[in-house]
């Protein structure tokens, strides 16, 4: 037997009284958390839920998070983690797409409208049969007529249950990430993928006896569920949960909380040291802070020397997908840092560069394809053997960008992904876009890019060309498309042009417009 919730349960046992997460007043301990799971997996199974059903979520970084995620591994099931800001046709496709029989889904704020996105998803989805509303209090009202409230279903529910054998091998999360074509597509992570990706974690950046994770990182994200939520209960951890990143909010806590473990997207620590004001005790917070580890992007060697500078801490930049699991190379704590670099292979994965024939690189600085393999390569897309095979020899993963490497072995990217866009973190993927802009009366052809923002890293920006008498103006494709699509994807630029540049072959020539 090996399930991803032996984490919970194991620190259960031995921390039980410790606190595991904290959000502002609330203070849940190991044995509350476990207690919880248990009762989500009492109530799955009660529902019909067998080993082996996809079962979706979606929920900020709330105490509820960490309860179903390991309640739904408890009961054998495959989590499905989707992002906050989907619209409701997007989360109908991911329900679909995943063959998802129950789903799990934050009633949402005023901010995050969430609830009812994702009762509209449920009802356009085909296989979902279970919709529970996880509330902001366990004993309020439905906000959606019709729907079940997760805190009035798990009434009764016992607290003990005796989780289900399941394999190594067999798939505990599906993460949905995209190709520069098509729909996104899942990642089907086994247990022992995972498992060995959050212990790699903390062999990657030691721990101390008693750890405390700040979380500002999505946990429906790969790198915030793996680097932070499964490591950090792998040695009992205490998680200081803060949903929507607020870089004051975060400083505060670092220093209330006394914050040891650190991770974040480049962006997230450009807004750290813009929020240090003369009230703010650095001193307290570089006393407490012993790991920053960044990924998402480069970050700029400034930053760098500017964060060490103000609390004597080194940046640890990696390298990952969602395909790995996500972490499969590092910058190691014991060596002299090299800026830029994404660091060296992780313990137990292996790593190489290869040309479009699959044929190694050799070489110092020599630039190919990285390609991966290890314990932390995917099974392979769930239900999509070709899109697989594209990817996946001999146990290698080969990832889509271009890397270097130095005579020390250590890393580089030089380019990313195709057209990939990363905006404040997050993986932007031009196709998806340009198919749902091409849905309105008024667009005839569609070209998304990225293009440099000073916060965000990248901002969205679509070349549209008009349909002929159509008047349809920038402003009002840019309202359509924040209804279509979630908040980090849809368009904030426009720019209407009567010809876009391609190739002999019609291929757009993104990079002309990127630069252009």
């Amino acid at each position: 037997m090996l399930n991803l919730s032996v984490l919970l349960e194991d620190s259960a046992h031995r921390h039980p009284d410790r606190d595991a997460v904290v959000l502002g007043d609330v203070r849940l301990d190991y044995r509350t958390v476990n207690a919880r799971a248990n009762q989500v997996a009492n109530l799955l199974v009660a529902r019909g839920i067998r080993p082996g059903d996809k079962v979706a979520l979606s929920c900020p970084n709330l105490p509820d998070f960490p309860a179903v995620y390991y309640g739904i591994l408890k009961a054998g099931a495959v989590v499905v983690p989707l992002n906050v800001l989907l619209k409701g046709r997007e989360i109908a496709y991911h329900l679909d797409d995943s063959d998802a029989r129950a789903y799990l889904c934050f009633e949402g704020t005023s901010e995050l409208p969430m609830g009812s996105e994702g009762w509209a998803g449920f009802n356009q989805a085909g296989s979902c049969e279970t919709f529970f509303i996880i509330t902001a209090t366990p004993e309020a009202d439905s906000p959606i007529d019709g729907a079940e409230t997760l805190g009035a279903a798990l009434t009764g529910q016992p607290a003990t249950f005796d989780t289900a054998l399941t394999g190594p091998t067999d798939t505990a999360v599906i993460l949905y990430t995209s190709g520069t074509t098509g729909q996104p597509k899942g990642a089907e992570l086994s247990h022992a993928n995972l498992l060995f990706n959050a212990l790699t974690c903390n062999r990657q950046f030691g721990a101390a006896e008693h750890e405390v994770h700040l979380i500002t990182l999505p946990l429906f994200h790969s790198f915030g569920s793996t680097v932070q939520m499964n490591a950090g209960f792998a040695v009992g951890a205490t998680l200081v949960l803060l949903p929507r990143f607020d870089a004051a909010k975060a400083v505060a806590l670092l220093q209330s909380e006394k914050v040891t473990f650190f991770a974040g997207v480049p962006t997230m620590y450009w807004g750290l040291l813009g929020a240090l004001t003369d009230d703010v005790d650095v001193d307290l917070i570089a006393a407490n802070l012993r790991i920053a580890v960044s990924g998402g992007a480069s970050l700029p060697v400034e930053i760098i020397r500017q964060f060490k500078d103000r609390f004597h801490v080194q940046i640890l930049e990696g390298y990952g997908l969602s395909e790995t699991s996500p972490l499969a190379t590092f910058a190691d704590r014991h060596r002299a840092p090299r800026p830029g670099s994404i660091g060296v292979p992780i313990w137990g994965v292996e790593c190489q560069l290869v040309d479009k024939d699959w044929n190694v690189v050799k070489g110092t600085d020599a630039v190919g394809e990285i390609a991966i393999r290890g314990h932390n390569v995917m099974k392979g897309y769930y239900n999509r053997p070709t899109a697989t095979a594209e990817v996946m020899r001999d146990g290698w993963f080969r990832t889509g960008d271009l890397a270097r490497r130095d005579e020390d072995g250590f890393y580089y990217i030089v380019d990313r992904a195709k057209d990939m866009i990363i905006r404040g973190g997050f993986n932007v993927y031009p196709r998806e876009i340009e198919e749902v802009l091409m849905t309105h009366p008024d667009v005839s052809l569609a070209a998304v890019v990225g293009v440099p923002h000073d916060t965000h890293g990248e901002e969205v920006k679509a070349f549209v060309i008009r349909e002929p008498g159509a008047e349809v103006s920038a402003q009002e494709l840019l309202s359509w498309g924040k209804e279509q699509m979630a908040a980090y994807k849809y368009p904030r630029v426009v720019e209407f042009v009567s010809t876009l540049p391609m190739t002999s072959t019609g291929k757009i020539l993104k990079r002309e417009l990127a630069v252009g």
